[in-house]
């Protein structure tokens, strides 16, 4: 997809997605409906949803809402692209997976990944996963407009 493409769809479905969750203060209900509509708006996204930081196990993160395959259902801190997302609290994007020597491998189909840590109130909430089938699928445009996008939905 081409730049100018990807960002006309990321401005039309953060518009859309704000509108929808305007005024819902459900973290799971907000992160059940931008999912949904994040993989169903990019035809890359194999894979888009949520781990959440366990309350009762505050080093790991643990499965949330989301759209595709089976996830993993906790990944502790440090470990693989998500866990590394949470422990630095930086996005990480990700060319190619299967070059990460700590990658986890939920889903062998995933070759591509972006992370995005949700921050609110300075303490880690949860990450938004993004994986994609094809290699180098994600980019600084995606990047802005996740974090753009989370940054709005949950403040």
């Amino acid at each position: 997809m081409d730049t100018a493409s990807k960002i006309q769809k990321y401005e039309n479905i953060t518009k859309q997605i704000l509108a929808v969750v305007e005024g819902e203060e459900n973290h799971v209900a907000k992160m059940a409906t931008i999912s949904c509509l994040l993989k169903a708006e990019f035809p890359y996204y194999y894979w888009c949803g949520f781990y959440i930081v366990d309350p009762l196990k505050p080093d790991q993160l643990v499965i949330g809402p989301y759209q595709g395959t089976m996830g993993c259902l906790r990944i502790p801190f440090g470990k693989g692209v998500c866990g590394t997302a949470a422990k630095e609290k930086s996005t990480q994007v990700v060319e190619d997976v299967h070059a990460i020597a700590n990658h986890i491998a939920c889903d062998a189909a995933s070759t591509s990944e972006i992370v995005v840590p949700i921050i609110r109130d300075n303490k880690l909430l949860a990450v938004l996963d993004v994986d994609s089938t094809e290699v180098a699928s994600f980019d600084d445009t995606d990047k802005k407009y996740l974090e753009e996008l989370l940054k709005r939905a949950f403040t």
